[in-house]
């Protein structure tokens, strides 16, 4: 056996959010804001009016969805228009959605076609459904749409993330957008990046009374990627392999320096 102390890297830039102090935070790290409508209007059942909160609400969740999917800071999903819709009641269990609606990339206000929601497996399809039960519990998203792919962002991707990879000083900004509205253009692809991050939290917290949007970044700064230490007891032969005996992860680096020295 041999006792080796092993190093991992996760070889991703980090990033972190502070909080923004307002009453309207639904998250500890991003500021957003939301619209409620007429409580009776939730429960709408049947077809729905595109131009009201039932379907607003269900194709935002969608939009989170598709930006957890396909978004990057190069590349944002938004809803372009929802062009029909209908809801039902799932016994006990819940609610779905089907919608008709076309999107568009929010960056580079391109069209990404009119696409269908629905539960025809031979076109782009969707099912959005939101759980009944004790206790919040995310909805249910099922949806895809390769079109949103063509738009080639590899160049830029790999650009901004060499820069900031190699880059001696870490980035740190501030309120994106400003109170004017205004974001320095060096600093879009991180208002971006923040709104792609926020997409998971806004998709696991959105409700059938809900209806968020990102308003703000407060602070976003990129973190040291420290490497992660191990300390591993394995066993090797030919005929069985590698056998781990025990792992355990060392203490970070800053833990270490708080410990106090012993002989």
């Amino acid at each position: 056996g041999k006792n080796i102390p092993v190093a991992l890297h996760n070889n991703h830039l980090l990033f972190s959010f502070t909080p923004f102090p307002s009453p309207s935070t639904f998250h500890p790290q991003i500021k957003a804001r939301t619209e409620e409508g007429a409580e009776e209007d939730v429960m709408a059942t049947g077809e729905l009016n595109p131009n009201h909160y039932p379907a607003r609400r269900a194709a935002q969740v969608v939009q989170h969805y598709l930006n957890t999917r396909y978004g990057s800071p190069f590349r944002l999903i938004g809803v372009q228009t929802v062009h029909s819709g209908n809801a039902e009641d799932v016994a006990d269990s819940g609610r779905k959605y089907q919608l008709e609606l076309s999107v568009n990339d929010i960056i580079t206000n391109v069209g990404l076609s009119f696409f269908s929601f629905s539960f025809n497996h031979n076109t782009c399809s969707a099912e959005l459904f939101f759980p009944k039960g004790k206790g919040q519990q995310p909805p249910e998203v099922k949806a895809s749409h390769e079109g949103l792919l063509k738009i080639d962002i590899k160049a830029q991707e790999e650009a901004l993330y060499q820069k900031y990879k190699t880059n001696q000083t870490l980035m740190s900004a501030q309120y994106l957008p400003d109170s004017h509205g205004h974001i320095e253009p060096d600093m879009k692809p991180f208002w971006h990046l923040g709104i792609l991050a926020s997409s998971f939290i806004m998709l696991n917290e959105s409700t059938e009374n809900t209806l968020y949007n990102v308003a703000q970044v407060a602070n976003i700064t990129q973190l040291v990627g420290e490497i992660i230490h191990w300390k591993m007891l394995f066993t090797w032969s030919p005929a069985e392999g590698v056998k781990v005996v025990q792992m355990k992860r060392l203490p970070h680096r800053h833990e270490r320096e708080k410990s106090p020295k012993t002989n």
